[in-house]
């Protein structure tokens, strides 16, 4: 080999070497022409000596194999001995025994090579071979670490939804299948000594089903059993065994497969467990291990949110239960109606209440009031206001003497708690009599007067006056006694009818007037549909507008041991109350 032969070659871009005698004429920086090379071409060859020009090969980044016109090696560089040392010089390259060389990228010996041919002078040719192994692995890890890193933000972004625990963990199996698995198994922690499992597998390109299950806590397999302890096992050998036992891996059954158990954390324990399994044919490394960890991180994390939200919304379920006003106690002569819509309807309570109990003599205690503010605090003093009644009503039944009891007990809570907070009320005691009326012995405390809508049509005011509960030591109670004949009714409703604000403008209130206006006629309605009538007028007058709480309890008077009567009423016609506002105005 001469210097000519690879002196005009650069062994990084691929151009063929143009020999000359002659040097081209020499262009100006001015003058050079659009046609002409960038650089000229180099001077004639000049030979070095071989000693020079072997150590100046062994520097190059690429080996350098040189075939004359036969095939035959005639020089190979020290760089190419390393890469290829079955190569020797004087023999053909084919008898060298690469059959994998070719243009292009080819693994040799555990290493990546580059290789590209450059024909020479006289039929000849040149094989640059460069070891790109580094160079791929960096480029191989960089894909694989941005698809690592798409796929948990992908996972972040999706199990940020769920807060129900059945539909988080369903997500959970499905991510994981074919990411990491084919198939995929979610355990949760034991809940009253059973266990739910979730299990994601996929067949082929088809997308992954998910179904679910429960075993009993004694029944889990024992690498489950110790991942919700937090351990993780690592004899995956007995994974698939006992993964197969318990019929979680129906599609890999038979088949030689790789499995992982790893723990999802929690707050103070593992949340549940993940097994994950495939064939063997894609074993899990380290690297897989570390992305199945980082999965079930952030699957824990998603998972004990929803079951933290689950554990929440059950105790709210369980408060607003207890704080919702109770339907009255059946009593005998008596009919009861109820409504009830607070003023926050997505919590379901609010600071109105009704209820009544029945007393030993055959008669009944009943009550509707008001409590200051409104939502979750007026809710918990209207509690305790409750349970005061339902406590005190065994110790007095007249209603002047229980309502300063009621009124004691709640100062007493009140100023223990710091609070200040008041209610009005409307207590009375309701006594059947013999020819099926009703007598009602009633106590005011604050509230709005109830209103009586006799046989005749008429709607009577009851003059019931008093003071707020719950402000002051002694406070001034008004008393009243009021007859009912058959079929007449009695109606108490809070201040969030009277008080709603609607009509044309919006800002006009509901008012005592037209609330009268709205029950007159209705002396025949049974007393459910007489409350459900108020509340619907008044949510018609509100329109979409904010409102109060809104509490109606109805009570008719009805024959001892009758039956209700069963045949539908007319109902008057609604007036139009915007318009009746504006003509009053």
């Amino acid at each position: 080999m001469t210097a000519s032969d690879v002196r005009d070659v650069d062994p990084g871009d691929g151009r063929l070497p143009t020999p000359s005698t002659t040097r081209s004429p020499a262009w100006s920086a001015g003058l050079l022409p659009r046609s002409a090379a960038a650089l000229p071409p180099l001077a004639a060859d000049r030979d070095l000596a071989a000693a020079d020009w072997f150590e100046v090969v062994e520097h190059f980044r690429e080996g350098l194999i040189v075939c004359d016109a036969d095939g035959v090696v005639r020089h190979v560089s020290p760089v190419a001995e390393r890469l290829l040392p079955e190569v020797r010089s004087g023999e053909t390259l084919d008898a060298a025994g690469v059959p994998e060389m070719a243009e292009g990228d080819f693994t040799h010996r555990g290493r990546r090579l580059s290789a590209r041919q450059v024909p020479l002078s006289g039929a000849r040719c040149c094989w640059y071979v460069e070891d790109v192994t580094d160079r791929v692995s960096g480029a191989d890890a960089l894909l694989a670490e941005r698809a690592r890193s798409t796929f948990l933000a992908v996972v972040g972004d999706k199990l940020g939804n769920p807060l129900h625990p059945d539909r988080a963990a369903a997500a959970v199996v499905r991510l994981a299948v074919p990411t990491l698995a084919e198939v995929a198994v979610l355990v949760l922690a034991p809940r009253g000594g059973r266990a739910r499992w979730w299990r994601a597998s996929r067949t082929d390109d088809e997308a992954p089903t998910v179904d679910s299950g429960t075993l009993a806590g004694g029944d889990l397999p024992a690498a489950i059993a110790d991942g919700l302890t937090g351990v993780e096992p690592h004899a995956v050998d007995w994974l698939v065994e006992q993964a197969v036992d318990a019929g979680w891996l129906p599609a890999l059954a038979g088949t030689e497969s790789a499995a992982r158990v790893v723990p999802l954390p929690g707050r103070d324990a593992p949340v549940g467990v993940l097994l994950v399994a495939r064939r063997a044919t894609r074993w899990y490394d380290e690297a897989d291990v570390d992305l199945i960890r980082a999965f079930a991180a952030r699957a824990g994390a998603a998972l004990t949110t929803a079951l933290l939200y689950r554990d929440q919304a059950e105790v709210a379920d369980t408060l607003q239960a207890s704080l919702l006003p109770v339907e009255p106690a059946e009593a005998a002569g008596v009919q009861w109606g109820t409504a009830y819509r607070p003023a926050q309807a997505g919590l379901r309570i609010g600071g109105d209440f009704y209820g009544s109990h029945r007393l030993a003599d055959g008669g009944s205690v009943f009550f509707l009031g008001d409590v200051s503010g409104k939502g979750v605090e007026a809710a918990v003093f209207t509690g305790q206001l409750r349970q005061c009644l339902q406590a005190l009503h065994r110790l007095e039944s007249h209603p002047g003497r229980l309502l300063r009891l009621l009124n004691d007990a709640l100062l007493e809570t009140t100023q223990a708690h710091g609070q200040g907070r008041f209610a009005t009320i409307v207590l009375g005691v309701a006594r059947p009599q013999r020819d099926g009326g009703l007598t009602l012995t009633m106590a005011g405390g604050g509230h709005l007067p109830p209103l009586v809508l006799r046989t005749s049509g008429e709607v009577e005011s009851v003059p019931l006056r008093g003071m707020l509960i719950g402000v002051v030591p002694d406070p001034r109670v008004g008393e009243v006694t009021v007859r009912l004949a058959p079929g007449e009714t009695c109606l108490l409703y809070s201040d969030g009818v009277t008080e709603a604000r609607g009509g044309r403008r919006g800002d006009e209130q509901f008012g005592t007037e037209r609330l009268v206006a709205a029950v007159t006629g209705c002396q025949r309605m049974p007393a459910p549909a007489l409350a459900e009538r108020v509340e619907q007028v008044t949510c018609d007058w509100l329109g979409h507008g904010d409102h109060d709480d809104i509490a109606v309890l109805a009570l008719r008077a009805t024959a001892l041991g009758g039956r209700g009567s069963r045949h539908l009423h007319s109902v008057p016609e609604l007036i139009d109350i915007a318009q009746q506002g504006e003509t009053d105005a």
